[in-house]
């Protein structure tokens, strides 16, 4: 079943074609990788996708819904939350404070209930903090849970980002460079992570990424982005040996 489809999506700055005419469609639980040389487009499809940029013809089909009328602050109720290529955390709040934000999306309560903490806000709370727990667990951050963001590694803060976006209880998580500033080791664990997102809460996964190696072991398809279009779709390693890839990456 199809979660996600873009149809013909195009978006020019200034006159220059950022994106041109890309068609792609995802399926439920499905992981897809989209690699491409820096400035095929790859983070402008992303901000497309997650409404912070405006199509300028096209659609993209997120279940069923087309979100061209879709205002970027309903994006994540939807059921898509994303990453970033640089962490955008609450540097001076702990991870589990970071996490419980992500939790807010879904806030049932109104002013009077948090305001005097009544009933319902402390059952929503108890609420979020198990999702939150839940995410804890699922990415080993168990020894980092009271710990201030501004005192974590880098890697770490790279994790606490997917946890985040992970208690948002997204359908789709689009993923922007992952292991980005990550070393050989967390890279290899992040593998894991990744699978265990998919297989454990059944999230599909659209995910930016450099580092063949983690794309081949982590990607059900892999997409080739260059110069704003799409160049091919498919099995990692028959997209790697595409002639039109290997120009594109050598030139």
């Amino acid at each position: 079943m199809t979660i996600l489809e873009l149809k013909n999506v195009s978006v020019a700055f200034g006159g220059v074609k950022a994106i041109e005419s890309v068609s792609f469609s995802m399926e439920h639980g499905e992981v897809l990788s989209i690699v491409g040389p820096n400035g095929a487009g790859k983070t402008t499809l992303f901000n497309l996708i997650s409404k912070i940029y405006d199509l300028d013809s096209g659609s993209i089909i997120f279940n069923d819904i087309e979100l061209k009328e879709t205002r970027p602050h309903e994006i994540a109720k939807l059921g898509i939350a994303r990453t970033f290529q640089n962490t955008e955390l609450f540097e001076h709040e702990s991870v589990l404070n970071n996490l419980l934000i992500g939790c807010h999306v879904h806030t049932g309560t109104n002013l009077v209930d948090e305001l005097f903490f009544l009933r319902k806000a402390q059952d929503q709370e108890l609420v979020f903090r198990k999702n939150a727990e839940n995410i804890i667990d699922l990415l080993d951050l168990q020894s980092y849970r009271n710990t201030k963001i501004v005192s974590l590694p880098f890697g770490i803060r790279k994790l606490v980002e997917i946890g985040r976006a992970l208690c948002l209880k997204p359908k789709l998580v689009l993923l922007d460079e992952p292991s980005s500033g990550l070393n050989p080791e967390e890279t290899e664990d992040l593998v894991f992570q990744i699978e265990d997102i998919k297989e454990e809460l059944g999230i599909s996964i659209l995910m930016i990424e450099h580092d063949m190696n983690l794309v081949s072991k982590t990607s059900d398809r892999v997409l080739a982005l260059a110069d704003g279009k799409v160049l091919t779709i498919g099995k990692s390693q028959e997209v790697q040996e595409h002639p039109q890839v290997i120009k594109a990456y050598l030139g």
